[in-house]
């Protein structure tokens, strides 16, 4: 899988992409990130690729021609399955849609920065409008880096073991149920008696029963629409 982002601040992204999980699924050629700096095809020799909003009000807005530019190189040379835009208003990320997007295989992520870009941006190139959360930050690098994050663990090959992500939270409506590990007794805390027991089908049935009560507690809304 490929991805290209967009950004006027790429260094924001040299290191999520350079340590632990990220980096070894590009070691293992499974992915393919590309940062582009937004600059490079600035409307004029100092780097312009924003200005005032029409109509007034404070901030900056992220013009439309080095966007335009930008995409259309990148459109030139591959095929891409979606243009995503980091915004706030966007849809809300969540495991089903790191899910679809993780079946893709060439994807631009475009970072949002000031006030925005041009609301054409929006209309004519973008796919995809994904937001992390209910709050603003600086620019869409962190979300960007989020999503790619999200999408790339689940990639198959990406986790030594495979299994793993399939028991994360969310992957089945669910929180994860707690987790424990050595020593099995620590300054009086001890690990349930089920976890040391070799059963497996019993262990089984108590993580799901605990991911139930987990998210019954911390969750409820996920379980609205069920029958736990």
């Amino acid at each position: 899988m490929r991805f290209d982002i967009i950004s006027c601040q790429p260094d924001l992204l040299e290191s999520p992409f350079s340590h632990s999980i990220l980096k070894r699924a590009q070691t293992k050629d499974l992915v393919e990130v590309h940062i582009h700096d937004l600059r490079k095809y600035a409307i004029n020799k100092h780097g312009q690729i924003d200005d005032y909003a029409f109509g007034g009000g404070a901030g900056m807005v992220m013009m439309i021609e080095p966007i335009d530019k930008c995409l259309s190189e990148l459109k030139a040379q591959r095929e891409y399955d979606a243009v995503i835009y980091m915004t706030p208003d966007g849809e809300t990320l969540n495991q089903n849609i790191a899910n679809q997007f993780s079946l893709l295989q060439n994807v631009i992520i475009l970072c949002g920065h000031y006030k925005g870009v041009d609301e054409r941006v929006r209309q004519q190139f973008v796919t995809h409008e994904i937001s992390i959360g209910d709050y603003v930050l600086s620019g869409g690098e962190l979300g960007a880096a989020v999503l790619a994050d999200a999408i790339i663990r689940i990639i198959p090959g990406v986790l030594n073991d495979e299994s793993s992500a399939l028991t994360d939270s969310f992957q089945d409506g669910l929180l994860a149920p707690p987790v424990y590990t050595r020593p099995a007794e620590y300054k009086g805390l001890k690990v349930p008696d089920i976890l040391l027991s070799g059963d497996g089908p019993k262990i089984d049935e108590w993580r799901f029963e605990q991911a139930i009560e987990r998210t019954r507690l911390r969750r409820p809304d996920l379980l609205k629409d069920t029958d736990f």
